[in-house]
């Protein structure tokens, strides 16, 4: 097939795709900044109704991945952010095809944040807490020093306010570029968090796709509450790696949020359309709780929502 007809068969499958009928002049560009095509079912819908629908496939169900302020815009009311101003230094000196600066740069650039999490204090349906939400998008939101002290800074906050503790990893694990310093961050956020369970508050862990590696292997799977987006993949090592090492083939649907739950290793599976009012309605009920009859089983309130 000559280069000439395989544009044109690309070009007539983006028609067929159409049920309205595309514009046989728009340019390539113009296709993507008005259409979107599913990952998962490879339907093209209009850009504007999935973004309408919080990035969710109307065809399947499908959750497209969300950058960290999209997804605090899905989740709050309000919101005032914490530490902004912290980058990534370099203390190895990193370099490989470039330097560990150059991608922090190009990072910030693609991403238009200064690391892979947003911290802040937010405001849910009248409910108070203290959130972080990371974003893939930021070195495929690895987890740095500079991940590890906004985390540990937002639970210190949380403690300080009373609040509690809700976390969005999205994440391919701990920064390699950071070597050691970048596994340190798993002790010293899960230090944080023991401090945070001594005080009696809630941390909620809200897992999106994809969560990985040593995000999975600390404050990811750390939660009083572990709750999935749909269709989520979460594990620690990925897919290949497990099935090279027990050359087996694994089923289809390992590592995602429904295999997870099937197996009792997390609370809850919920859409993407329910995530806001059921984090605020357990935050809620668990403060009602202590309140008026002091604590009680978490994952018990999880299943009452």
């Amino acid at each position: 097939m000559s280069l000439k007809s395989w544009f044109e068969t690309k070009r007539q499958a983006k028609v067929a795709l159409d049920p309205q009928g595309v514009n046989q002049n728009l340019s390539d560009e113009d296709f993507e900044r008005l259409w979107v095509q599913c990952y998962n079912c490879s339907e093209r819908l209009p850009k504007k109704q999935v973004e309408e629908n919080l990035m969710v496939c109307l065809a399947c169900g499908y959750h497209f991945r969300i950058n960290a302020h999209l997804r605090i815009e899905q989740l709050t009311d309000s919101f005032t952010e914490m530490d902004a101003h912290l980058t990534p230094q370099d203390p190895l000196g990193f370099h490989d095809t470039e330097s560990y600066s150059q991608k922090t740069a190009k990072a910030r650039e693609k991403s238009g944040l200064s690391e892979a999490i947003v911290t802040g204090i937010a405001k849910a349906n009248d409910v108070e807490f203290a959130l972080g939400v990371m974003d893939f998008a930021y070195l495929g939101g690895s987890m740095g020093s500079v991940v590890g002290e906004k985390i540990t800074r937002l639970i210190e906050k949380a403690l300080e306010k009373h609040l509690a503790v809700v976390l969005v990893s999205s994440s391919g694990g701990a920064r390699m570029q950071e070597g050691t310093f970048s596994l340190m961050q798993m002790v010293k956020t899960g230090a944080a968090l023991a401090k945070l369970h001594e005080a009696g508050l809630l941390y909620i862990s809200l897992l999106t796709e994809p969560t990985f590696g040593g995000v999975t292997a600390s404050y990811g799977m750390l939660g009083d509450i572990l709750i999935a987006e749909e269709g989520a993949r979460i594990g620690f090592a990925g897919r290949r790696v497990i099935e090279q090492t027990i050359r087996q083939k694994l089923p289809p649907d390992f590592q995602t949020a429904e295999y997870l739950m099937k197996y009792g290793q997390l609370d809850m599976v919920v859409h993407r359309h329910k995530l806001k009012n059921t984090i605020a309605d357990l935050i809620s009920l668990h403060q009602k709780s202590v309140a008026l009859a002091g604590p009680f089983s978490l994952r018990q309130a999880a299943s009452s929502v």
